[in-house]
């Protein structure tokens, strides 16, 4: 079995403040608690959603409070996009009503507070992807039983297996006379 890299979404609307979770991200990978990690930072939750789009990601650790949009609600709109993607807020706040609202609304998995624990922040990160990872490989187990089964075509089978490696790109945009798009950005593209 393939190890396919974490994939891990920093958003603050401190640069400062992702520069040090990357960091720390760095230094567990240094010391050995994951393997090698593709990490995305933003600074803005609004880019970081529409990014969220476009790639699939296992953890996201998000601020609360952030000018425009808040963690919780970044991470409730995430969870709708992506629901197995595991969730944390990290806040300087002790807000109680915006907690309740992040575990509510986000279904978040983890709070840490700013300024955060750095052996509680690696330990807590490590035990999420050892989840996300535990969860990963029982879903490769029941599509394997399931294509033993004759429940899934072997197509099927591949097309999960490649969806698992690079999110996204199984799907296909069709345009209305039945051509693939290639570039759905160009659409209204004239061609020469």
């Amino acid at each position: 079995m393939s190890q396919v890299p974490h994939r891990i979404l920093l958003v603050d609307d401190e640069p400062s403040i992702v520069k040090a979770l990357f960091r720390s991200l760095r230094q567990g990978t240094a010391e050995g608690l994951w393997p090698a990690l593709q990490v995305e930072t933003f600074t803005d939750p609004e880019a970081a959603l529409a990014r969220s789009c476009e790639q699939h990601f296992d953890l996201v650790i998000s601020d609360y409070r952030m000018p425009g949009m808040s963690g919780a609600r970044l991470l409730a709109q995430l969870r709708e996009l992506q629901p197995h993607c595991r969730r944390v807020i990290l806040s300087g706040y002790t807000d109680s009503e915006g907690l309740l609202a992040a575990i509510n609304e986000a279904q978040i998995t983890r709070f840490f507070t700013k300024p955060w624990n750095e052996r509680e922040l690696l330990y807590g990160v490590r035990a999420l992807l050892q989840e996300q990872k535990s969860a990963r490989e029982t879903e490769i187990l029941a599509e394997q039983q399931r294509l033993a089964q004759g429940d899934i075509s072997p197509q099927e089978a591949e097309r999960r297996r490649l969806e698992r490696l690079e999110p996204g790109i199984t799907k296909v945009q069709w345009s209305d006379d039945g051509a693939y798009v290639l570039d759905p950005m160009g659409q209204d593209s004239v061609w020469p």
